[in-house]
């Protein structure tokens, strides 16, 4: 399969992942001449005259003049700008307001400005001319191509035209791959998710599909759908089909899966992509992390973990980070967010290029006994069990079980097995042991019989779907949290659990 457009992709891929190399190599010198730019335009603002921008010279000024906020912290700018005040938090208004789902704060109007639009559009597309260049794979870029996303369609929210971000990029999709794409406009503009999947299997049947994007739990969603219509493996629907592109959660527990859904396991590229900025993506075949994207209107920060709920953290530019520590991710940027908090964690695998991992979310863990348990230890304590006791898991979460009067309190792990394991109490126990070697706080409470060892719940089919139904949740960016340090999804998924 080769055709014009995968024959003209090869030079354009080789000339851009060059170019990426070359700014790798310069990545702390770029982070710092962003800071400049960045406070020299936000000067004028209405954030910049409040926090003194004037006065700002260098990043031990910056951080002086300007705190750690997450989104509740930013809502009276965003209100600014919703009445229509230019120049609140960046130069002009925002081109749009990218709408997401927050824990705390209801509705989050993130804006995206003129000068930060091309991060989000620039970042899935370097990451797959990445691909290209670094495996002389091209011959996907003549098949069709699907993106599992939200609608495109955008309603006006003081008069800033609003939507869900992968909406929104769905607008900037260069013409020359419009041929290419799948589903329809009218199919993506469906709301209702399973509404929405039925239409998308009826429109790429029979089609030359070659690569599909969307986060993979939706993707696993898809593929179910194409095989119970069939009856036939996904490999033998699609036969060109070379590439996942996938991000929003950890690929691993679900890469087992997808892969025998499939029929063969093909190629993936990781993006780690959110409504304030395109950080980072997978630039290596065989390596773990993601290149970040340092050199694209946004400065980073990091916090330890440890002193993230600190009033006055430690904050650290790009040259300070260390290998295998976990940080908060702080962003600073030309959408005009400032010392903003993502809300994710992320450890460094190399510095050399500056390559992550993303680990968990700040607000997703689990330490209601002083054990903070994140979302990385409890994904790869699952997966190690799972590969051993030759066991396949479609979702899980856990949270914490305070016992009052008798008994011990104890970890509970909700999850939903694929192929559960013929010995459930010595899977139990293989997971246990395996989350005292990662969490060294959780062996002691286990150690000490503070802890009981963790207790199994294993839920219906479709259990998780059913539960993300129920809560309006089901399909576009929404994901079940793997952690919560209290029993709100717990109590609701006691509904599902097999009898």
């Amino acid at each position: 399969m080769f055709n014009f457009k995968s024959l003209l992709a090869n030079p354009f891929a080789k000339m851009v992942h060059h170019r990426l190399q070359k700014e790798a190599k310069t990545a702390v010198k770029d982070q710092q001449n962003i800071l400049n730019q960045l406070v020299n335009i936000g000067q004028r603002t209405v954030f910049g005259k409040e926090h003194g921008f004037d006065k700002v010279s260098d990043y031990a000024s910056f951080k002086q003049a300007v705190p750690i906020r997450d989104y509740e912290g930013f809502k009276s700018y965003i209100e600014m700008v919703k009445k229509g005040t230019p120049n609140v938090l960046w130069k002009g208004l925002p081109i749009y307001f990218a709408k997401t789902s927050g824990t705390t704060s209801g509705v989050k109007y993130i804006p995206i400005t003129k000068d930060s639009i091309s991060n989000h559009i620039n970042g899935a597309r370097n990451a797959i001319l990445t691909y290209m260049a670094t495996t002389g794979n091209t011959a996907f870029a003549g098949g069709r191509m699907i993106f599992l996303s939200g609608s495109p369609e955008l309603e006006r929210v003081g008069g800033i035209a609003t939507g869900r971000l992968s909406g929104i990029v769905n607008h900037h999709i260069p013409a020359y791959l419009r041929k290419n794409q799948l589903p329809s406009f009218e199919t993506n503009c469906i709301e209702e998710w399973e509404e929405k999947l039925e239409k998308v299997v009826e429109e790429t049947l029979g089609k030359d599909m070659t690569l599909i994007g969307g986060i993979p739990p939706w993707m696993q969603m898809y593929f179910d759908s194409l095989v119970t219509k069939t009856g036939k493996p996904v490999k033998d629907l699609f036969p060109n089909l070379q590439l996942l592109v996938q991000g929003g959660v950890n690929f691993e527990p679900y890469k087992t899966k997808l892969f025998e859904t499939i029929g063969k396991e093909i190629d993936t590229i990781e993006l780690f992509p959110a409504s304030e900025g395109f950080f980072a993506f997978q630039d290596r075949r065989n390596e773990p992390g993601l290149l970040l994207n340092t050199k694209a209107g946004i400065f980073y920060e990091f916090i330890p973990l440890a002193e993230v709920h600190n009033q006055n953290p430690t904050r650290l530019s790009l040259g300070e980070v260390k290998l295998d520590e976990q940080y908060a991710l702080i962003i600073n940027s030309n959408a005009g967010l400032w010392g903003y908090s993502i809300g994710d964690t992320v450890k460094f695998v190399s510095v050399d290029p500056y390559r992550i991992i993303v680990s968990g979310r700040v607000k997703h863990f689990i330490s209601a006994f002083g054990e903070h348990v994140i979302g990385e230890e409890v994904e790869q304590a699952l997966l190690k069990a799972a590969n051993e006791m030759k066991v396949s898991v479609v979702e899980f979460t856990v949270a914490p079980f305070i016992a009052q009067g008798e008994g011990k309190s104890y970890h509970e792990w909700f999850i939903e097995f694929e192929k559960a394991p013929v010995d459930m109490e010595l899977f139990r126990d293989k997971l246990n042991a395996h989350m005292c070697e990662k969490n060294v706080y959780y062996k002691d409470l286990i150690d000490g019989h503070i802890l009981e060892t963790l207790k199994i719940s294993s839920l219906q089919k479709n259990a998780f779907i059913n539960y993300m139904r129920a809560q309006g949740k089901l399909g576009g960016q929404n994901k079940v949290p793997r952690l919560s340090n209290d029993r709100i999804i717990a109590n609701d998924l006691t509904n599902y659990i097999n009898k």
